[in-house]
């Protein structure tokens, strides 16, 4: 009798051992899981707050555009496109040397980056080739183009319309060209060229 009840306390030291050790999987089990769950949490959290940041930046820090005119040339033609830009309202300081203009005429299409050879002197445009835009000051008090970092800069980008045609000569009266303004951010800026049914006598004309 002293022998089984013997055993049946044994048995049941060894269920107990048994339990205790499941437990303790479970638990470690458990605790794993949750480690993996905080890590992917705190990756999503830091992904998404990037992804905002991100989404922030292209809306808002683009350029805006104060005029455009295009120089009118003897042959009757607009050959140079020139746009004045200042930083949009609420953005970060823009870097043109880094952005690129994207422009659809009614020739070629073509994507054409930031000539920085241009910024000579005070006023004076060295003329950009056919993949680049010239980058000049109107008003940069403190010389810091090619940044506009105050909403008082004032710059000029001026785009080869002449070298874009494929005769040579730019655009003629009544046609027009899309062009497309994107900083480094991505934040674009989309204007729409459209030149006067009548160049004639006229050395330059608002577009």
């Amino acid at each position: 009798m002293k022998d089984i009840l013997q055993k049946r306390l044994d048995d049941r030291g060894q269920v107990g051992i048994g339990t205790l050790i499941v437990f303790i999987a479970m638990v470690l089990v458990a605790a794993i899981a949750a480690g993996v769950l905080i890590n992917t949490a705190g990756f999503l959290q830091s992904k998404s707050q990037q992804t905002g940041q991100d989404s922030s930046a292209q809306v808002s820090n683009c350029v805006d555009i104060v005029s455009v005119y295009g120089n009118v040339s003897g042959s009757g033609h607009v050959d140079l496109v020139n746009f004045t830009v200042m930083r949009g309202s609420g953005s970060d300081d823009i870097n043109l040397s880094q952005a690129t203009i994207e422009w659809i005429g009614p020739d070629n299409a073509t994507t054409l980056v930031g000539n920085n050879s241009s910024m000579v002197g005070n006023k004076v445009v060295i003329a950009p080739s056919s993949n680049e835009f010239a980058i000049s000051p109107i008003k940069d008090t403190d010389e810091s183009r090619p940044v506009l970092n105050s909403q008082d800069d004032r710059l000029r980008l001026t785009v080869p319309a002449d070298l874009l045609s494929d005769d040579g000569n730019g655009l003629s009266e009544g046609q027009t060209a899309q062009v497309k303004i994107t900083t480094q951010y991505g934040a674009t800026t989309v204007y729409q060229v459209s030149i006067p049914q009548s160049l004639s006598q006229k050395k330059a004309v608002t577009v």
